[in-house]
Protein backbone atom coordinates (compact mmCIF):
# COMPACT_ATOMS: atom_id res chain seq x y z
CA UNK A 1 0.00 0.00 0.00
CA UNK A 2 2.78 2.45 0.92
CA UNK A 3 4.75 1.61 -2.23
CA UNK A 4 1.76 1.94 -4.56
CA UNK A 5 0.79 5.24 -2.92
CA UNK A 6 4.26 6.61 -3.65
CA UNK A 7 4.38 5.86 -7.36
CA UNK A 8 1.33 4.25 -8.89
CA UNK A 9 -1.67 6.47 -8.20
CA UNK A 10 -2.93 10.00 -7.58
CA UNK A 11 -4.39 8.99 -4.27
CA UNK A 12 -4.75 5.90 -2.11
CA UNK A 13 -7.52 5.06 0.34
CA UNK A 14 -7.10 2.39 3.01
CA UNK A 15 -8.49 1.51 6.42
CA UNK A 16 -6.71 0.91 9.72
CA UNK A 17 -7.73 0.48 13.34
CA UNK A 18 -5.16 2.67 15.11
CA UNK A 19 -6.63 4.76 17.94
CA UNK A 20 -4.34 7.79 17.53
CA UNK A 21 -2.36 9.27 14.66
CA UNK A 22 1.06 8.40 16.16
CA UNK A 23 -0.20 4.84 16.65
CA UNK A 24 -1.11 4.72 12.95
CA UNK A 25 2.38 5.83 11.90
CA UNK A 26 4.04 3.37 14.30
CA UNK A 27 1.87 0.45 13.16
CA UNK A 28 2.54 1.08 9.46
CA UNK A 29 6.26 1.56 10.11
CA UNK A 30 6.43 -1.73 12.04
CA UNK A 31 4.53 -3.54 9.28
CA UNK A 32 7.09 -2.35 6.73
CA UNK A 33 9.94 -3.52 8.98
CA UNK A 34 8.31 -6.93 9.50
CA UNK A 35 7.75 -7.30 5.73
CA UNK A 36 11.48 -6.77 5.24
CA UNK A 37 11.01 -3.75 2.99
CA UNK A 38 13.20 -1.67 5.31
CA UNK A 39 15.66 -2.43 8.08
CA UNK A 40 15.98 1.07 9.52
CA UNK A 41 13.09 2.40 11.64
CA UNK A 42 13.63 6.06 10.70
CA UNK A 43 13.76 5.32 6.97
CA UNK A 44 10.57 3.26 7.18
CA UNK A 45 8.82 6.01 9.16
CA UNK A 46 9.91 8.64 6.62
CA UNK A 47 8.27 6.62 3.85
CA UNK A 48 5.04 6.29 5.86
CA UNK A 49 4.67 10.00 6.63
CA UNK A 50 5.31 10.91 2.98
CA UNK A 51 2.17 8.94 2.09
CA UNK A 52 -0.18 9.86 4.95
CA UNK A 53 -1.78 13.16 3.99
CA UNK A 54 -5.01 12.91 5.96
CA UNK A 55 -6.39 10.52 8.55
CA UNK A 56 -10.19 10.42 8.85
CA UNK A 57 -10.81 8.83 12.24
CA UNK A 58 -14.17 7.14 12.74
CA UNK A 59 -15.54 6.01 16.10
CA UNK A 60 -18.51 4.06 17.41
CA UNK A 61 -19.75 5.30 20.77
CA UNK A 62 -21.45 3.25 23.49
CA UNK A 63 -24.89 4.13 22.04
CA UNK A 64 -23.90 2.49 18.75
CA UNK A 65 -23.58 5.77 16.82
CA UNK A 66 -20.86 5.87 14.19
CA UNK A 67 -19.35 9.23 13.25
CA UNK A 68 -16.13 10.93 12.15
CA UNK A 69 -14.39 12.04 15.34
CA UNK A 70 -11.62 14.05 13.65
CA UNK A 71 -9.78 14.73 10.40
CA UNK A 72 -6.03 14.92 10.98
CA UNK A 73 -3.36 16.19 8.58
CA UNK A 74 0.14 14.75 8.57
CA UNK A 75 2.86 17.32 7.85
CA UNK A 76 6.32 15.87 7.11
CA UNK A 77 9.10 17.91 8.73
CA UNK A 78 11.68 19.08 6.22
CA UNK A 79 15.29 18.50 7.22
CA UNK A 80 16.88 21.95 7.13
CA UNK A 81 20.59 22.65 6.94
CA UNK A 82 21.24 24.62 10.12
CA UNK A 83 24.99 24.21 10.21
CA UNK A 84 27.21 27.26 10.36
CA UNK A 85 30.56 27.97 8.72
CA UNK A 86 31.33 30.85 11.06
CA UNK A 87 34.46 29.03 12.32
CA UNK A 88 36.29 30.46 9.31
CA UNK A 89 35.80 33.97 10.67
CA UNK A 90 37.15 33.13 14.11
CA UNK A 91 40.73 34.25 14.81
CA UNK A 92 41.40 32.12 17.89
CA UNK A 93 41.49 28.36 18.35
CA UNK A 94 39.02 28.71 21.23
CA UNK A 95 36.55 30.53 18.97
CA UNK A 96 36.91 27.88 16.26
CA UNK A 97 36.31 25.11 18.82
CA UNK A 98 33.18 26.88 20.06
CA UNK A 99 31.76 26.99 16.52
CA UNK A 100 32.70 23.35 15.98
CA UNK A 101 30.89 22.37 19.18
CA UNK A 102 27.81 24.30 18.02
CA UNK A 103 27.73 22.28 14.78
CA UNK A 104 28.39 19.03 16.65
CA UNK A 105 25.45 19.76 18.98
CA UNK A 106 23.15 20.36 15.99
CA UNK A 107 24.38 17.14 14.34
CA UNK A 108 23.79 14.94 17.38
CA UNK A 109 20.40 16.55 18.06
CA UNK A 110 19.31 15.76 14.48
CA UNK A 111 20.64 12.19 14.76
CA UNK A 112 19.03 11.32 18.09
CA UNK A 113 15.86 13.42 18.28
CA UNK A 114 14.82 13.69 14.66
CA UNK A 115 11.21 14.80 14.35
CA UNK A 116 9.90 13.31 11.12
CA UNK A 117 6.38 14.73 11.17
CA UNK A 118 3.85 16.95 12.88
CA UNK A 119 0.14 16.29 12.93
CA UNK A 120 -2.77 18.67 13.41
CA UNK A 121 -6.51 18.21 13.59
CA UNK A 122 -8.21 20.08 10.78
CA UNK A 123 -11.72 19.29 11.94
CA UNK A 124 -13.19 17.77 15.11
CA UNK A 125 -16.58 16.63 16.31
CA UNK A 126 -17.75 18.56 19.39
CA UNK A 127 -21.16 18.31 21.04
CA UNK A 128 -23.02 17.18 17.95
CA UNK A 129 -21.37 19.53 15.45
CA UNK A 130 -18.18 19.66 13.37
CA UNK A 131 -15.75 22.48 14.08
CA UNK A 132 -12.59 23.61 12.29
CA UNK A 133 -9.53 23.70 14.54
CA UNK A 134 -6.50 24.33 12.26
CA UNK A 135 -5.97 25.41 8.64
CA UNK A 136 -4.82 22.93 6.01
CA UNK A 137 -1.11 23.24 5.17
CA UNK A 138 0.02 25.28 2.17
CA UNK A 139 1.35 22.19 0.35
CA UNK A 140 -1.93 20.28 0.62
CA UNK A 141 -4.02 23.33 -0.33
CA UNK A 142 -2.00 23.63 -3.55
CA UNK A 143 -2.30 19.92 -4.34
CA UNK A 144 -6.03 19.90 -3.63
CA UNK A 145 -6.63 22.90 -5.89
CA UNK A 146 -4.56 21.34 -8.69
CA UNK A 147 -6.92 18.36 -8.72
CA UNK A 148 -10.19 20.31 -8.83
CA UNK A 149 -12.21 21.62 -11.75
CA UNK A 150 -12.91 25.36 -11.99
CA UNK A 151 -16.20 25.33 -10.08
CA UNK A 152 -14.71 23.28 -7.23
CA UNK A 153 -11.68 25.60 -7.02
CA UNK A 154 -14.03 28.60 -6.72
CA UNK A 155 -16.02 27.00 -3.91
CA UNK A 156 -12.87 25.76 -2.16
CA UNK A 157 -11.33 29.25 -2.29
CA UNK A 158 -14.49 30.69 -0.72
CA UNK A 159 -14.30 28.04 2.01
CA UNK A 160 -10.62 28.89 2.73
CA UNK A 161 -11.30 32.62 2.97
CA UNK A 162 -14.50 32.29 4.99
CA UNK A 163 -13.08 29.92 7.60
CA UNK A 164 -9.36 30.70 7.80
CA UNK A 165 -8.94 34.07 6.10
CA UNK A 166 -6.76 32.51 3.38
CA UNK A 167 -7.18 34.44 0.12
CA UNK A 168 -6.29 32.86 -3.19
CA UNK A 169 -5.88 34.66 -6.53
CA UNK A 170 -6.13 33.21 -10.00
CA UNK A 171 -4.54 34.58 -13.14
CA UNK A 172 -5.50 32.64 -16.26
CA UNK A 173 -4.50 29.05 -15.47
CA UNK A 174 -1.87 29.92 -12.85
CA UNK A 175 -2.74 30.00 -9.17
CA UNK A 176 -0.98 32.60 -7.05
CA UNK A 177 -1.24 32.55 -3.26
CA UNK A 178 -2.08 35.87 -1.62
CA UNK A 179 -0.84 36.00 1.97
CA UNK A 180 -1.20 32.24 2.38
CA UNK A 181 1.97 31.94 4.43
CA UNK A 182 0.94 34.91 6.58
CA UNK A 183 -2.47 33.39 7.25
CA UNK A 184 -0.94 30.06 8.24
CA UNK A 185 1.75 31.79 10.30
CA UNK A 186 -0.79 33.86 12.22
CA UNK A 187 -2.88 30.83 13.08
CA UNK A 188 -0.51 28.98 15.39
CA UNK A 189 -0.89 25.28 14.73
CA UNK A 190 -2.16 23.36 17.74
CA UNK A 191 -3.10 19.73 18.18
CA UNK A 192 -5.94 20.44 20.62
CA UNK A 193 -7.02 22.95 23.21
CA UNK A 194 -7.60 25.82 20.81
CA UNK A 195 -11.05 27.37 20.79
CA UNK A 196 -12.63 25.64 17.80
CA UNK A 197 -14.27 27.51 14.98
CA UNK A 198 -17.67 26.34 13.78
CA UNK A 199 -17.83 25.14 10.18
CA UNK A 200 -19.82 27.54 7.98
Amino acid sequence: MIQSAQVASKFTLFTHHAKTFPDLVTALRNSMLRAGVFRNEKTAEEQVVQVLNFDIHLVKDFRGRRYIERVTECIPVEDKNEYTFDHRKEKTLEGKLDKFMDNATIYFSKSTNKELYKYVNIMEYHDGTYVLTNPISEKNIKEMRNNMDDSDVTEFDKFLERNWGIKMKRYDDDFVEDSLENSLEEKKVSKRGRKPKAVK
